[in-house]
């Protein structure tokens, strides 16, 4: 059905995280944690459907290497495990966007009605700037 992204089972084994520690404030305990999460989803060796790999590979998003890897890091949260959800929220969304296919434009006319209304007001105005011109005047 156009304009609906039909949703799309992920493989856990098909996914990879990899923990690794998160930058920025975190005082003594951001250098001893991995809690960030670094997730790499290969779209070639995956079981998506073929078109959907394809729409993957065309999307224009940094996120997606040359080779076809999706590589989303995660450090928002504190969590390991927060971390590692938003990784797998986030790559659903990519997904999602490259499944969703836009409901087509069906062409539409005018109706007969808008075509005589415009036609009319067309009309009255070319009635009100002729009443402008100057009287006795031949144009």
């Amino acid at each position: 059905m156009p304009g609906v992204s039909t949703p799309v089972e992920l493989r856990e084994d098909e996914i990879e995280f990899l923990a690794i520690r998160a930058q920025g404030a975190g005082g003594q305990n951001v250098n001893k944690v991995s809690n960030a999460i670094h997730l790499r989803f290969d779209i070639g060796a995956s079981s998506l459907p073929e078109d959907l790999k394809e729409s993957l590979r065309q999307l224009r998003d940094q996120r997606i290497s040359n080779e076809g890897v999706v590589i989303i890091k995660a450090q928002a949260h504190r969590s390991l495990e927060r971390n590692r959800l938003d990784a797998l929220t986030r790559l659903r969304e990519l997904i999602a966007r490259a499944a969703y296919t836009p409901a087509p434009r069906r062409p539409t006319r005018p109706s007969h009605g808008s075509q005589r209304r415009r036609v009319d007001s067309k009309l009255r105005r070319g009635v009100v700037k002729l009443l402008r011109a100057k009287v006795g005047s031949d144009n």
